[in-house]
């Protein structure tokens, strides 16, 4: 389905509706949905395609995914954890996986930025080098 610049429009206003003091409001996001589909105005599951694609670049936006190789200690999660809320804010969802194929180092992705400082990302770098 296409989504038409009204679509687009319609489905920003209602996210910026949603914010409160720059974060989404899960209750706001609630209600406007509700409200949304209580009026069914024309092309609403355009709109409403639309908003929940806002919404997940949202969520993104405020979660850390970190990859390791193996568990981290405490003191390395509290020193990541405020290094990315010194560079991304408070309020930062930090989600933490071990996935051996990294060989060691750390993979962070925060919304679209990605930090990869693992032994796999280099030697996949290397070789598409040659």
């Amino acid at each position: 389905m296409r989504i038409t610049k009204q679509a687009k429009r319609e489905a920003k206003a209602l996210y910026t509706a949603c914010l409160v003091d720059g974060r989404l409001d899960e209750a706001r996001v609630r209600m406007a949905v509700r409200e949304l589909l209580a009026r069914r105005p024309r092309g609403y599951p355009a709109v409403l395609q639309h908003f929940k694609h806002l919404v997940e670049l949202d969520a993104a936006r405020h979660t850390a995914r970190i990859e390791s190789a193996v568990a981290l200690p405490a003191d390395q999660r509290g020193a990541l954890e405020a290094n990315l809320a010194r560079r991304y804010g408070a309020g930062l969802k930090l989600v933490f996986t071990e996935n051996p194929a990294l060989l060691g180092g750390l993979r962070v992705q925060v919304g679209s930025d990605v930090y990869d400082g693992s032994v796999r990302g280099r030697l996949d770098a290397l070789a598409a080098s040659f």
